[in-house]
């Protein structure tokens, strides 16, 4: 059995997308392969949660990228505590089982005080005035101060934005190979996020991703290369999991316009624009890629029945799910909305409420990804004549999130080493059971 396993987290990764990676092919070219299948929904935090928690989102309660909490009338987008997550996870299990088995969490999200012996997470410091400064948690804590001596900052305006790149990833792999070097600990999960961004931006068959594809591969081979410096003679295992596919879209739908529309959905009128006004609204929606989850205020017979007639109506739209139909994609949880609204694979789902763009909010032509009350890829574009974030949804040419009906919508999940798991589909809870078995869990 491996002394110690690496899992490599990978959005956007395609099986075909190893024929343009040597680095990443020869790691696992001794190894397994099988497809793997994300939850639904197939977007970052709760493929994530599903991965290392090996249970679905409705054990562990990440049923979007976002929260909404309605005691307080309030959305919390992209939250990093980990406290979000009611089920144990990898490293939790793993200490459990023996204390001696130490475990590091490389920015995966929702891992801010999670129970691992080393993690590292941006967590930039919201100054008075409006701006931020850079900085990250850590444990220890004084592990940034270490990385910012050797490796700069973290360049958070390459994690997302106009401006993400190739940087954001490779600052990862450094600081992991530093940690590793530190503290060689049992399990290594690192997030690497780079394929997400041209994908979305240009679309999956793009140039520009197949550039990315490039680019990852030899930032991963700078990583393997470092892994074995650090770890010399131990066994390290490579287990590389996609967390969910981007298939191109050539539409965008809005169902918060169309709530709006239908007088369900309300805006509070402030000297930036148009804001949601949750507590006033009968219906509305936290989007979030293809799906989006919809709350129906007191939720009234009436304005359930009126508002799954309307969205079920709109183009690009699949399924609309009541709450008893989420168990057949094992979503049902208290958090989740009133209906749950999918698009088909060719459409997303936009955020926007306003119907004239001089009466946008303000924060709309920003990179603000906790006001939005829902993802915005937009923010990946810029307006250089208005030098802001423009307000076209149609820019988008990829998304994920809807279900993974299709073959094109699925990942893959790979090892380094032959009979680590049996080659046919896998689901992504499954990878959690897989890696406890390394350490006969």
């Amino acid at each position: 059995m491996p002394e110690h396993v690496a899992l490599l987290s990978i959005p956007g990764l395609r099986r075909q997308d190893l024929e343009a990676m040597p680095c990443l092919s020869g790691l696992v070219a001794g190894g397994d392969i099988a497809e793997l299948v994300p939850g639904f929904p197939a977007v970052t935090c709760t493929v994530q949660a599903n991965m290392t928690t090996g249970v679905p989102p409705s054990e562990h309660g990440v049923v979007a990228n976002g929260f909404y909490w309605p005691e307080r009338h309030e959305v919390e987008m992209w939250t990093s505590p980990n406290n979000c997550i009611e089920a144990s996870q990898l490293w939790d299990i793993l200490r459990s089982h023996d204390v001696a088995l130490r475990s590091a969490v490389w920015f995966p999200l929702h891992s801010k005080e999670c129970g691992a012996d080393y993690v590292c997470t941006p967590a930039p410091i919201h100054n008075p005035d409006g701006s931020e400064s850079l900085w990250c948690y850590t444990r220890p804590e004084s592990l940034y101060g270490e990385l910012r001596e050797q490796l700069g900052h973290f360049p958070l305006q390459h994690f997302w934005g106009p401006l993400a790149n190739i940087k954001s990833s490779a600052w990862i792999i450094d600081s992991a190979m530093h940690a590793a070097q530190a503290y060689r600990p049992n399990l290594f999960y690192v997030y690497l996020p780079h394929l997400d961004y041209a994908a979305q931006k240009d679309g999956p068959d793009s140039t520009a991703a197949q550039q990315a594809i490039v680019q990852l591969d030899a930032e991963i081979g700078r990583l393997v290369d470092g892994f074995s410096a650090a770890y010399e003679d131990q066994h390290l295992l490579w287990l590389v999991a996609s967390e969910y596919v981007v298939t191109q879209v050539d539409h965008v739908s809005y169902p918060n316009r169309a709530l709006r529309q239908a007088g369900l959905l309300s805006v509070r009128h402030e000297e930036d624009g148009e804001h949601l006004d949750l507590a006033a609204s009968r219906a509305w929606a936290l989007v979030d890629h293809q799906i989006s989850h919809v709350f129906v205020r007191d939720d009234d017979a009436g304005t359930l029945a009126e508002t799954h007639e309307l969205l079920a109506g709109q183009a690009g739209v699949a399924e609309v799910l009541t709450r008893p139909e989420l168990d057949r994609y094992e979503l049902q949880h208290a958090r989740c909305g009133d209906l749950v609204v999918i698009s088909a694979p060719n459409s997303w789902q936009a955020y926007y409420w306003w119907f004239d763009d001089a009466q946008a909010p303000g924060f709309a032509r920003t990179v603000d990804i906790h006001r939005k009350p829902g993802y915005d890829p937009v923010e990946m574009y810029w307006d250089p004549s208005n030098k802001c974030i423009p307000l076209d949804a149609t820019l988008v040419q990829g998304s994920h999130g809807a279900p993974p009906h299709q073959p094109g919508q699925r990942g893959v999940l790979l090892s380094s080493e032959r009979g680590v798991f049996v080659e046919r589909p896998l689901a992504d809870t499954d990878v959690a059971d897989i890696v406890l078995r390394q350490f006969n869990i």
